[in-house]
C-alpha cells in the first residue's frame, strides 16, 4: 500500500478548506490539528508513520497555510469560529469517528469538537496540546495582562510574534544546535508575511483568552467520558510547559505520559519516535 500524501480542498464553513491525507480510506481516521504559526504541512513526516494502519486527515485552518484567508470583515477570527469550521470540514468530509492529535492551537479546536460530540472522539494524543493552567509558561504572563487590559499598542507589540526572531526560536528553542532544518519555519515566515496576516493572527492572539476560560470545560469533558490519552511532549517546550501534560492524569488516571528531549515542535526531531509511540499506544486501545 502506498503511504502517498494527498490533498484537496473543500468548502466548508463559509471557507475553502486544505487539507492533507493518507492511507486507506476504509481504515480508522486519525485527524492532525496543527498550532500556530504553522499548518498541515507540519505533519509531512509523521503522516506516512500513522498511514501504514490508519486513515491520517490533516486541514489547514482559515488563513492558515493554504486554507481561504477569508478577510476579516466576513469571517470572524475566533477559536469558537474555528472549531466550528474544523467540525463543518469533518462532516463534509463524511468523518463520523475519529482519534485526534491535538498540537498548539490544535488543542483547544479539537477540544471544542470533542465536548460538542463525545461520541466521536476515540483517542486524544496531546503533543503539546495544553488545557490546564499548570502548563503555561511563564510567557503567557504578559498575554493575560494584554487580554484583561487591551491597547493598540500591546496588540502591535504582539506581533512580534510572527516575525523570524520569534517563530524560529519557538522551532529552535529546546532542541540540540543544527538539529532543526529550515524548511518548515521559512515556510511559516512565508505565510505569515502575507499581506493581513498579522491581523487575522492578532484576533486569535487576543481570542486565546476564550481558550484558558474553557479549560475547566474541557477538563469536565475529560473526567466524564474517559477518552484514551496520550500525552507526549517535548519537555523543554518554553509555552506549554511539562506541568501540562502531567496535570492530564488528575482528571484521566490512564493516561499515558511521554516526554521527550525536545521543545516545542517535537515533530522536528522526533517524529518517528511520536509516530511509533502513537501505533503502539492506539493498537493497545484496539483502536
Amino acid at each position: 500500500m502506498s503511504f502517498h500524501i494527498r490533498c484537496g480542498k473543500i468548502r466548508a464553513g463559509g471557507a475553502d478548506i486544505f487539507y492533507r491525507e493518507a492511507g486507506r480510506e476504509d481504515a480508522p481516521v486519525i485527524v492532525l490539528f496543527h498550532g500556530f504559526p504553522t499548518a498541515s504541512y507540519m505533519f509531512s513526516d509523521l503522516m506516512p508513520i500513522l498511514a501504514e494502519k490508519y486513515h491520517v486527515i490533516a486541514p489547514d485552518y482559515p488563513g492558515f497555510g493554504e486554507s481561504e484567508m477569508v478577510p476579516r470583515d466576513k469571517f470572524a477570527y475566533t477559536f469558537d469560529h474555528l472549531a466550528s469550521v474544523m467540525d463543518d470540514f469533518l462532516t463534509r468530509m463524511h468523518v463520523k469517528k475519529f482519534a485526534m492529535y491535538i498540537f498548539d492551537y490544535g488543542a483547544p479546536i479539537g477540544m471544542r469538537i470533542a465536548c460538542k460530540h463525545p461520541d466521536r472522539i476515540t483517542a486524544i494524543i496531546s503533543q503539546n496540546g495544553n488545557v490546564y493552567e499548570e502548563g503555561l509558561g511563564e510567557k503567557w504572563k504578559a498575554r493575560a495582562a494584554y487580554r484583561a487590559h487591551p491597547t493598540e499598542e500591546l496588540r502591535e507589540s504582539f506581533k512580534s510574534a510572527f516575525r523570524a526572531p520569534a517563530v524560529t526560536a519557538q522551532y529552535m528553542g529546546g532542541e540540540a544546535e543544527g538539529s532543526v532544518l529550515p524548511d518548515h519555519y521559512t515556510l511559516d515566515l512565508y505565510y505569515m508575511s502575507r499581506e493581513g496576516e498579522d491581523e487575522i493572527q492578532s484576533d486569535l492572539i487576543y481570542d486565546y483568552r476564550t481558550n484558558v476560560a474553557f479549560y475547566p470545560t474541557f477538563q469536565k469533558y475529560l473526567r466524564t467520558y474517559q477518552p484514551p490519552l496520550l500525552a507526549i511532549w517535548g519537555k523543554n517546550d518554553v509555552s506549554f510547559i511539562p506541568a501540562g501534560a502531567k496535570a492530564f492524569q488528575k482528571d484521566l488516571p490512564n493516561a499515558v505520559i511521554r516526554l521527550l528531549d525536545a521543545g516545542h515542535f517535537a515533530l522536528e526531531t522526533h517524529s518517528r519516535e511520536i509516530g511509533n509511540k502513537i501505533l503502539q499506544f492506539l493498537a493497545k486501545e484496539n483502536i
